[in-house]
């Protein structure tokens, strides 16, 4: 038989071990800042412009319209739906209720939040910028085009489901949707390819900062319940 440890000699509970960060929320932070900053950066170029369209939004608005296809529309209709307001506020529900069936509540407020707040910072800029779509557009002609609200939400979706769940095929797929997203929103003539651009910078930053966000208050909450534990466990020891 082992010998006792000198903590069971004593009469005491080892303490528990300390919960250890995730390694990843450094990177996650310096990626959501320089996302941000980015952002920031490309509305203030936006703006020196007067909000018109830059001479590379331009050049990409005739490069896609050069390759109309009536059947290339169709196709590009198919993310543009999906990832619409309605499908993309399905697919927020569906993910944030599927983790709290499988009784994991912090990443359903990952998921929920993030989305909550994408739209909430993303839906007011575009309002207040008002910056007028591509004369061409076959989808919406409202004057709210930077950033882009459907490359946004798919940004965000994608990075923190891709943060969440640490599956390379979960990134694999999740990036292909958002080029897909890009190029569905600027084919239809919907958005110039510096409001998708602004879109896909929204995302990121949003949703590395969340998770991290979220990692941070998990974090502690388990270093409080262990703690908890551990002064428990002495105190009866």
């Amino acid at each position: 038989m082992d010998a006792p440890t000198d903590d069971a000699a004593a009469g005491t509970v080892a303490p528990t071990s300390p919960v250890d960060p995730d390694a990843r929320r450094a990177h996650a932070l310096v990626v959501g800042v320089v996302a941000t900053v980015a952002f920031v950066a490309l509305r203030l170029f936006v703006a020196l412009s007067g909000s018109a369209p830059l001479p590379i939004d331009a050049w990409w608005d005739a490069t896609m319209a050069s390759l109309a296809s009536p059947v290339v529309v169709i196709i590009a209709w198919v993310p543009a739906i999906v990832g619409g307001t309605i499908g993309m506020i399905l697919i927020g529900v569906a993910t944030t209720i599927a983790f709290l069936i499988l009784r994991r509540p912090w990443d359903a407020l990952n998921v929920g939040g993030a989305i909550a707040l994408v739209v909430a910072i993303g839906a007011p800029m575009a309002a207040v910028i008002a910056r007028a779509r591509p004369t061409d557009s076959l989808a919406e002609t409202v004057a709210t085009s930077f950033p882009s609200g459907h490359t946004a939400v798919a940004t965000t979706i994608v990075v923190t489901l891709g943060l969440i769940l640490r599956r390379r095929w979960v990134w694999a797929i999740g990036v292909t949707w958002v080029v897909l997203m890009m190029w569905s929103r600027t084919y239809l003539h919907a958005h110039w390819l510096s409001d998708v651009t602004a879109g896909a910078l929204e995302g990121l930053a949003v949703s590395t900062l969340v998770w991290a966000a979220i990692e941070v208050a998990r974090e502690r909450r388990a270093q409080r319940a262990a703690a908890s534990r551990d002064l428990s466990a002495t105190v009866h020891g």
